[in-house]
């Protein structure tokens, strides 16, 4: 067997969303379970819709996700001259043809086609016709010759053999009037060029996949193996949209989504591995196997990608949520603020769902840039509140090892002195300490501010 060779060929028409997400990762688990190769091919020949921006995002969600593909990233419009030179040679050959219809001609072609309900748009007028001097006004475009009988079998890994009939098959396009190529021959020949072995996709395009198989057939070359995997659908079971969750990857990133969980969400979103739920990467590696990928559509469930983003949130490592949290702040945290982190961070972590939780939740321990809400404040902030908050303060000073069974001594004999429940003076605490009310222990928050800043915010709000 050859050296297993993937690709991710994603059109830089628009951002990377979460199905070309999943298209890609099927294609990196595959190559890097068989020690092989994937590479990264961006789709630019088209021309008027092809975007840098849109390029930029591509590639910083691959980074994102950690999908990194293998060698340089290849860009299909650098390979043009190939692209014509293999439509060159199947002219040459016989294999090709130039076509003169008009625009009005093709437009007549279609609609006949949709009258008789027929399979094919275009009769085959330039097949083997001779142009005249009048006809070669026009600037032709170059369609193939697809056989004009038998079938075309495309042998799928997930769709089995799917079989065509050659006649429900148009002699299409290769090169367009102005000497572009058509995506379904460039997409042909850079995947010969690449030696790719393996092509996994969307099953939207297995229809491609038969008119491509001629591009290969005619020209002698091997064709790849193929994987058509069912699209994602939105939860009724219609075309996603991004109501539904159909946003690009980076989006989900500025939502607070780790990479591993959208990873681990995607996998099993159309495979599985017995009963097993979650997977380090390794594991991905191990496991996948393109037997696996089920037939039918999945339905995309953003409850349950936050129930699963939750999960991995609760097992990644104190530091890597802190260093998460800086890179999404763009700060770099002193050594203290870190240690005060390190503090808390096991305890939110049980009650945030995303990043951008975690983050709300911590932010008082990094900055001192919140405002009081005034309804909240007169609500639960009165002259005898304050009164045991002065007491409470001088009672913190007097602390000598800041630990949080100090914290909760002090706190409990103010309690029994001042006869009040705990929440009469948690409550305010927050608000103080935060500027909102956390669902954080007011334990740990005191523990995870440290004496100095817990002391000088009480101080600070009482003396305004």
């Amino acid at each position: 067997m050859n050296k297993v060779i993937t690709r991710f060929a994603p059109s830089p028409t628009g951002n990377l969303h979460i199905g070309g997400c999943r298209t890609l990762l099927y294609n990196w688990l595959y190559a890097k379970k068989n020690n092989g190769q994937i590479i990264l091919r961006i789709e630019d020949t088209d021309r008027d819709r092809s975007t840098i921006e849109a390029t930029k995002n591509i590639i910083e969600s691959i980074e994102w996700l950690g999908l990194q593909c293998d060698g340089i990233t290849v860009y299909q419009k650098d390979n043009i001259l190939n692209h014509q030179g293999v439509v060159q040679k199947l002219l040459n050959d016989g294999k090709a043809y130039y076509c003169y219809c008009s625009e009005d001609e093709l437009l007549d072609m279609r609609e006949n086609a949709l009258k008789n309900k027929s399979t094919t748009m275009y009769n085959n007028k330039w097949r083997d016709k001779t142009p005249t001097k009048n006809d070669l006004k026009t600037k032709p475009t170059v369609r193939i010759k697809t056989p004009l009988s038998g079938i075309t079998v495309i042998k799928d890994h997930v769709q089995g053999e799917v079989i065509y009939n050659n006649k429900d098959l148009d002699d299409f396009i290769l090169l367009r009037s102005d000497g572009t190529p058509t995506y379904l021959l460039a997409s042909a020949v850079d995947d010969y060029d690449l030696g790719i072995t393996h092509i996994i996709r969307g099953d939207d395009h297995l229809n491609n996949a038969a008119r491509q198989a001629t591009v290969f057939d005619s020209m002698g070359w091997e064709r790849p193996q193929y994987t058509h995997i069912p699209l994602i659908h939105s939860p009724d079971g219609t075309k996603l949209s991004k109501r539904d969750g159909a946003l690009s990857v980076l989006e989900y990133k500025e939502d607070g989504f780790l990479p591993i969980a959208i990873l681990n969400y995607l996998l099993r979103l159309g495979w599985s591995y017995g009963d097993l739920e979650y997977f380090t990467i390794n594991e991905m590696i191990l496991y996948f196997d393109l037997n696996n990928i089920h037939r039918s559509p999945a339905r995309f469930d953003k409850t349950k990608l936050l129930n699963i983003n939750t999960h991995y949130l609760r097992e990644e490592t104190e530091t890597n949520l802190i260093n998460y949290i800086s890179d999404i702040e763009n700060l770099k945290f002193s050594a203290e603020i870190r240690s005060n982190l390190e503090k808390i961070i096991p305890h939110l972590k049980t009650k945030a769902k995303t990043l951008n939780e975690l983050r709300y939740l911590s932010r008082y321990i990094y900055s001192n840039e919140f405002e009081i809400p005034k309804d909240v404040e007169e609500e639960i902030i009165n002259k005898k509140t304050r009164e045991i908050l002065r007491v409470f303060c001088d009672k913190l000073k007097s602390i000598n090892q800041w630990r949080l069974e100090e914290i909760i001594i002090i706190t409990e004999n103010l309690l029994k002195e001042e006869g009040i429940k705990l929440v009469e003076i948690a409550k305010p605490l927050r608000l103080i300490l935060t500027g909102a009310i956390v669902p954080t222990g007011i334990y740990e928050l005191i523990y995870a501010l440290g004496k100095n800043i817990t002391h000088e915010r009480i101080s600070s709000y009482l003396l305004k």
